[in-house]
């Protein structure tokens, strides 16, 4: 079986839960990228760090995941459908999350944002 093989599933900005036990905003941006700004509760584990901290993600839980844009996301979410999460990919990504106005942190003294 191939990605390709396995549906992915996506939403809009404006659909993704509220962080809670029955739901994770997984991020996977590099960590430069997550320091100007992100989701809060968000859970930030970058992409290439996926498949070895699988322990840091709830398979019980839908896993909404992020990235800039979508492309690396995208790549997450079909990773983490195919072995039996149940994974949603963020449309537009935190581009789209910053243009809906929708809350942003930082990890520094600057206002979050995301470039």
């Amino acid at each position: 079986m191939s990605f390709c093989d396995v549906p992915s599933v996506s939403v809009s900005v404006d659909e993704v839960p509220e962080t809670s036990a029955d739901a994770v905003l997984l991020d996977v941006r590099e960590d430069d990228e997550w320091a100007l700004g992100h989701a809060p509760g968000a859970v930030h584990i970058p992409l290439a760090d996926v498949p070895a901290r699988l322990d840091d993600i709830d398979i019980d839980a839908e896993v909404y995941v992020v990235c800039r844009q979508g492309g690396r996301s995208l790549g997450a979410v079909e990773y983490l459908n195919r072995i039996g999460y149940d994974a949603i990919q963020v449309d537009g990504g935190m581009v789209a999350w910053q243009k809906s106005g929708l809350p942003l942190v930082s990890d520094g003294d600057e206002p979050a944002k995301i470039y």
